[in-house]
């Protein structure tokens, strides 16, 4: 979605001329000393869509995002991973890959191969692999408990496998299939930073597990709310707004070439960023979200969307305090989006009670609640706006397709738009025969949930535009330019070597079978 016959270009130049009044001077020479980018920082405003961008710019023509705009390249045709989830949107930014070469479909999900947690590999193999606050040794803990110097991850909590003969637990980075630009850069010498939302995001420092030199992953989901008793800071989105002040917080203090904690001086990283989730929540939230089609936010998400460009303005204003803006390539993007951004298109499933349903649109049938009256063992469903399907007998995909077709055919219950199967998912998703990949992924008519919370009122982690349609700005002073060529957000991962002056093709999945190319049109050379 875009903004009604606005052109790409007169919006570029409208930006221009506005902030040429307000855009500090990059003429002094910056403290790398030298010529060319030394530094990246990579930027998921999680949840936000190219129209979210192109709206607030219209109204907000001295802002942040502006400059970025005005001072880079506006890819208005950029789009997340599919599925759209967290895990594989943010790795789509680190490997330059899809589940297809890094085999990890969803932060809850499932594998063949593994064992479940505290099994000690006995019994019959193939375990749910949730990624997620479950990791956690204590959810009233902000840093996720544990002992003093651990990685916060109970190791009671992780999957299972046999190595050798032993049984071992498996943590993120293990289950990840291809390295990651963390790994190429740290291995290059250069430092690596990170913040996200919880400590399984460790993910990113690669199968390797050497890749980050630096993770702060406070617990979005732990119970440490100042004056919120049990509360978690996904609960409110101004409670959200605050968690990710932290965040904030943590990227100039590396900018400042300190540590998170500003307390250790360890240089200015050579990658490093962070992830926003205010926006995300407030357009989840079945108070907030959007007001109409045209996505106008509601005032907490317009709010989100101040805090988010507040905090770019900060990160802007620290880069060029330590002279630094021209050596830094500031990348901002989104690991997904969400959908419905129209709320009438909602239909979530029957029985639920949420307040912003239209009536009779609790109306959606679960797709294992169909598999099951027709004979088919389901081993795990993950849904959100997407069901993801392992069958507990493989054997039975006919079966179970054929299920699903008759009802799409026969009232579509499910609101079936797409089935995933056979050849049509082996292509582009891998061989389920090989444990990781699903059996059936299922893409619902757009505006489905399935779902029947009473918090939510959009989700993530299907195919539908309000899902993948999101913002990409690539900004350096060198850089203008408007490409409305449709681009991946995996681009952007060689995109980020090619600038620090690494080979592209030190990561697997760039030089694996999806050939994956860097960015268009990023023409950093005086």
């Amino acid at each position: 979605m875009t903004l009604a016959n606005r052109p790409k270009t007169a919006l570029a130049i409208a930006c221009a001329s506005a902030l040429a009044l307000v855009a500090p001077s990059h003429a002094r020479a910056d403290d790398d000393k030298g010529e060319g980018i030394k530094h990246v920082l990579l930027l998921s405003v999680d949840g936000m869509h190219e129209v979210d961008l192109q709206r607030y710019v219209k109204y907000h023509p001295t802002s942040a995002f502006a400059r970025l705009i005005t001072h880079g390249v506006h890819f208005t045709n950029a789009h997340s991973s599919r599925p759209s989830d967290s895990f594989p949107g943010l790795l789509a930014f680190m490997t330059g890959g899809s589940p297809l070469s890094h085999g990890v479909f969803y932060d809850d999900s499932y594998d063949r191969t593994l064992f479940a947690p505290n099994s000690n590999c006995q019994g019959k193999p193939g375990t749910e692999t949730n990624f997620a606050e479950n990791l956690d040794y204590d959810l009233t803990k902000l840093d996720g408990g544990g002992p003093a110097g651990s990685n916060h991850i109970d190791p009671a909590q992780l999957p299972m496998r046999k190595v050798g003969g032993k049984c071992e637990v498996v943590y993120p980075h293990q289950f990840l299939k291809t390295n990651t630009i963390m790994e190429v850069i740290h291995a290059a010498g250069k430092r690596t930073a990170w913040s996200d939302k919880h400590p399984a995001y460790e993910i990113i420092s690669g199968p390797s597990g050497k890749g980050l030199d630096e993770l702060y992953a406070p617990e979005i989901n732990s119970t440490t709310v100042p004056g919120h008793p049990g509360a978690d800071w996904t609960t409110d989105p101004s409670f959200t707004r605050a968690y990710d002040g932290l965040k904030v917080a943590a990227v100039i203090n590396w900018i400042k070439g300190l540590d998170h904690t500003g307390t250790k001086k360890v240089g200015v990283p050579a990658i490093f960023g962070m992830n926003f989730q205010a926006v995300s929540v407030g357009e989840k939230v079945t108070a907030d979200g959007y007001l109409d089609a045209l996505a106008t936010p509601s005032t907490q998400l317009e709010l989100s969307l101040d805090f988010v460009d507040a905090s770019l303005g900060q990160m802007l204003q620290a880069l060029d305090d330590r002279h630094l803006t021209d050596s830094t390539l500031v990348i901002v993007g989104a690991k997904h989006g969400q959908s419905p951004i129209d709320v009438t298109k909602l239909h979530m499933l029957v029985g639920s009670t949420n307040p912003k349903l239209v009536a009779g649109q609790a109306d959606v049938t679960d797709p294992v609640d169909l598999l099951t009256a027709a004979g088919v063992a389901v081993a795990q469903e993950t849904a959100d706006d997407v069901a993801l399907i392992w069958l507990a007998d493989q054997s039975q995909l006919s079966k179970a397709v054929a299920a699903l077709e008759s009802d799409s055919k026969n009232g579509n219950h499910a609101r079936i738009e797409k089935i995933y199967a056979g050849e049509r998912l082996e292509d582009q998703f891998g061989d389920p025969a090989l444990g990781r990949t699903p059996d059936i992924i299922i893409q619902p008519i757009a505006g489905t949930i399935y779902s029947k919370s009473k918090a939510k009122i959009a989700e993530h982690g299907g195919f539908a535009e309000d899902d993948t349609h999101v913002l990409l700005v690539v900004s350096n002073p060198k850089l203008h330019g408007v490409v409305s060529d449709r681009v991946e957000n995996k681009q952007v991962a060689p995109s980020i070597l090619k600038a620090l002056g690494l080979e592209p093709e030190q990561l697997e999945a760039v030089r694996g079978e999806e050939h994956t190319r860097g960015l268009p049109d990023l023409r950093l050379e005086d």
